[in-house]
């Protein structure tokens, strides 16, 4: 019996010393896994560091862009407020500036919903493409590569091998030799008539013009043409309205056809087209 209490209590011992010793380890184990105030720090310092590089490198590439875009409204102010002479001239003196000009009128299309060159892809391949075609101020020369039909691509500089370098209002076309002369977003010059006069010789008769321009140059109410007087005026060169879109929100689109054998007016009334000048964000 004796034999048996002193077991337990021998036991009892036993067990006290083996929670002790269980609760000094476990106390030992997280001092171990505690990180030590140094090692805090340079982890802090770390993502810091990493913070700062981020907001660095969106800072730069934030003025990046706005170094970008503040080249491109320059550039395309000028477009707008000079004739197409004078941008061919200023064009060839740096070709580097149509480059820039086309990387933010890209940044630009890019936020519209629709673009005018695409409706009159569709419109071309809803037609023969037997029809030859002119695209005057043809920029990256999308419209060539979209259809079947031979297109004659113009524009101030060439911005790859199948693009002429040109004044639109002097062309290397033969007289009567075009099917479709098209103008997307391209009548920027102050001597804008002159480009479509361009045309209308280079059409033949019954031969289409289709015109895309944003839609604030035709706004009456906002220091725009008015589109009817506009309208007009193209008549009065020697064409025929076919039809007006006005359904989109960022452009309008004109259709017409040259009339048969009628001379065209000299002394047409043009109206000013407002220019397209985006504002400084």
């Amino acid at each position: 019996m004796k034999g048996g209490k002193e077991e337990a209590d021998s036991s009892n011992k036993d067990s006290k010393k083996r929670k002790r010793g269980n609760k000094s380890h476990k106390e030992e184990t997280k001092k171990k896994k505690k990180p030590s105030s140094t090692s805090v720090s340079r982890t802090q310092k770390k993502i810091s560091n990493v913070g700062n590089s981020t907001k660095s490198l969106s800072f730069l590439d934030k003025m990046k862009a706005r170094l970008s875009g503040g080249h491109f409204r320059m550039i395309n102010e000028k477009l707008y407020t000079c004739s197409g002479e004078e941008a061919l001239s200023y064009f060839k003196e740096d070709p580097s500036l149509f480059n820039m000009y086309h990387v933010g009128y890209q940044e630009q299309m890019a936020q519209w919903p629709e673009q005018p060159v695409s409706i009159i892809i569709q419109w071309l391949k809803d037609h023969s493409p037997s029809l030859v075609v002119a695209d005057f101020g043809c920029g990256d020369a999308r419209l060539s590569r979209s259809v079947k039909n031979k297109v004659f691509s113009f524009d101030l500089v060439a911005h790859n091998s199948s693009v002429v370098a040109c004044d639109m209002a002097n062309t290397p076309l033969e007289n009567s030799s075009i099917d479709v002369a098209v103008f997307c977003l391209s009548l920027m010059g102050t001597n804008f008539p002159s480009y479509l006069r361009e045309a209308e010789r280079v059409l033949k008769q019954s031969g289409w013009l289709l015109i895309a321009e944003v839609k604030s140059r035709f706004d009456p109410t906002n220091g725009g043409a008015d589109p009817n007087r506009f309208s007009k005026a193209i008549c009065e060169l020697g064409f025929y309205s076919v039809s007006k879109d006005f359904s989109n929100k960022m452009f309008i689109l004109f259709y017409f056809k040259k009339k048969e054998k009628l001379k065209s007016k000299n002394d047409i009334d043009w109206p000013s087209l407002k220019p397209c000048l985006y504002k400084r964000r």
